[in-house]
């Protein structure tokens, strides 16, 4: 797996799994158990991850929707 993008905002995750998801892309988010835990204020980040054979398309399909990957 390999990171995709990271966001604080969970309404670009959503919007970003739905994307990828529409093009067959198989994506996780990782660290949602910590987000939920700090209380919803935003300091830990949440992590999309693709295949990494996967990686290319999907950055393609996330940079032409123009949302921002939070490196």
């Amino acid at each position: 797996m390999k990171e995709l993008l990271r966001s604080t905002d969970p309404t670009i995750m959503a919007f970003a799994s739905a994307l990828l998801e529409g093009e067959g892309i198989d994506c996780f988010q990782m660290d949602v158990n910590m987000s939920i835990l700090e209380g919803g204020i935003g300091i830990f980040p949440r992590r999309m991850m693709v295949r990494e054979e996967d990686y290319d398309r999907a950055l393609r399909v996330v940079t032409d929707n123009e949302i921002p990957l939070g490196k």
